[in-house]
C-alpha cells in the first residue's frame, strides 16, 4: 500500500488528461499561454497503464482533470478503458461543462457517473470576468445535459473570491438546492498565474454564515469523511448538501490521501508541491517498466511532507499553475 512517513494511505490519485483549457479563469491562468505539444501529453494507453500500476498499489479512486478534459478528443474512451480496471472503483470527472453538452451522453454511456463541475457565479458579466468568457449559457446547458443523459452525482465547485462570492453564493445555492445538486465552495488559494491577494480569501466560517443566514442553517453532516477534502454539511431542512473546501483557513493536510499525475506524466504528491517525478520514461519504454513505476510511486509517497504551510512564512508557491497541474 502507499502509506506515507505520516500514516497516511493513499487510495485517490488526480488523472490530468490535457493542459488545455477553453475558459481563462484568473485565479488559475493567464490568458495568453503556450500550451504542451500533444505529442507531450500521455496517451490515453498510458495513462490506463498508469492506472493499473497504482491501483495494484491501493489506489480505489480516480478524478479525471485538465485543463478542461472535454477539450481531449474521444474521453469517453479513456472512461471505458479505465473501468475494465479490476480494484478501481470510482471514477469522477472535473468539468467547466462548456463542452458537457456534446459529451455528456458519450460518457454516461461509457460508465462514467460522477461530475464536479466548475461554476463559480450565475451572474454573465460576473463569469466573464472571472473566465474571461463570455459562454455561460452554455455552461447551464451543459449541466442540463448532463440531468438529461442520466447523471445524478453532480457536484458544483465554486471558488469563493471576494467582491464576487458575497453576491454569488446565495444564488448559487438556491440553484444547487432546486437541482438536487451539492455546492462546494473553495477557499481561494495560492495557485493561479498572478500574485495571491490574501484580501480575496472567503473564509470557510464567512461562507457558513452567509448561508446560515440567507438560504438555509446548515448543521456538520452524519455522513462527513474526514479524509475528504470537503467538511460536508447538511441543510436543517432536509434540502440538499454543501460542502466547503477550506485549505487555507482548516486545511485537511493531516488527512490527505491524493497523489496527482500532469498531463505529460509528472507525479506529485501535493497540490502545492514544488518537486515531482517523472513517470513518462517508464510508460514509453518497451514494455512498460512496471517495477520502476511502482517504485516511483512509493517513492513519491514517501517523500510527502506534512503540509503545505501556506499559513506560513516559509510558505512557496508552486511554479506550476493550476491547468499544469490538473484540479
Amino acid at each position: 500500500m502507499l502509506i506515507d512517513s505520516f500514516g497516511r494511505v493513499h487510495n485517490n490519485l488526480r488523472l490530468s488528461v490535457t493542459d488545455r483549457c477553453n475558459l481563462r479563469c484568473t485565479y488559475c491562468m493567464p490568458e495568453d499561454v503556450t500550451f504542451l505539444d500533444r505529442s507531450e501529453l500521455l496517451s490515453f494507453e498510458e495513462l490506463t497503464a498508469f492506472t493499473r500500476i497504482a491501483v495494484g498499489l491501493g489506489i480505489t479512486k480516480v478524478r479525471l482533470t485538465g485543463g478542461e478534459p472535454l477539450v481531449r478528443a474521444d474521453l469517453h474512451v479513456l472512461v471505458a478503458q479505465l473501468l475494465q480496471i479490476a480494484g478501481l472503483h470510482d471514477i469522477g470527472l472535473t468539468t467547466n461543462a462548456v463542452l458537457l453538452q456534446k459529451y455528456a451522453a458519450p460518457l454516461y454511456a461509457a460508465g462514467l457517473r460522477r461530475l464536479n463541475i466548475s461554476l463559480d457565479t450565475l451572474d454573465p458579466a460576473h463569469f466573464e470576468q472571472l473566465t474571461r468568457r463570455a459562454v455561460l449559457p452554455q455552461v447551464l446547458r451543459g449541466i442540463d445535459a448532463a440531468v438529461d443523459a442520466g447523471f445524478v452525482q453532480i457536484k458544483i465547485n465554486a471558488v469563493a473570491i471576494r467582491g464576487f462570492m458575497e453576491h454569488d453564493a446565495v444564488p448559487l445555492a438556491h440553484y444547487c438546492r432546486e437541482r438536487g445538486f451539492e455546492l462546494r465552495f473553495i477557499e481561494y488559494m495560492p495557485i493561479g498565474a498572478g500574485e495571491w491577494e490574501r484580501s480575496k480569501l472567503v473564509s470557510a466560517a464567512e461562507l457558513l454564515d452567509l448561508i446560515d443566514r440567507e438560504v438555509c442553517p446548515v448543521a456538520p453532516a452524519g455522513s462527513y469523511d474526514p479524509t475528504a477534502p470537503a467538511m460536508e454539511f447538511d441543510y436543517a431542512d432536509g434540502r440538499g448538501k454543501l460542502g466547503i473546501i477550506a485549505s487555507v483557513t482548516r486545511p485537511f493536510c493531516h488527512h490527505c490521501n491524493r497523489l496527482r499525475l500532469t498531463a505529460e506524466g509528472k507525479l506529485r504528491n501535493c497540490l502545492f508541491a514544488l518537486d515531482e517525478l517523472d513517470a513518462k520514461p517508464l510508460l514509453r519504454h518497451t514494455p512498460v517498466d512496471e517495477a520502476g513505476l511502482r517504485e516511483l510511486l512509493h517513492r513519491s509517497v514517501a517523500g510527502k511532507w506534512a503540509g503545505h504551510q501556506i499559513n506560513a512564512a516559509e510558505f512557496v508557491k508552486p511554479r506550476r499553475t493550476m491547468h499544469l497541474i490538473g484540479g
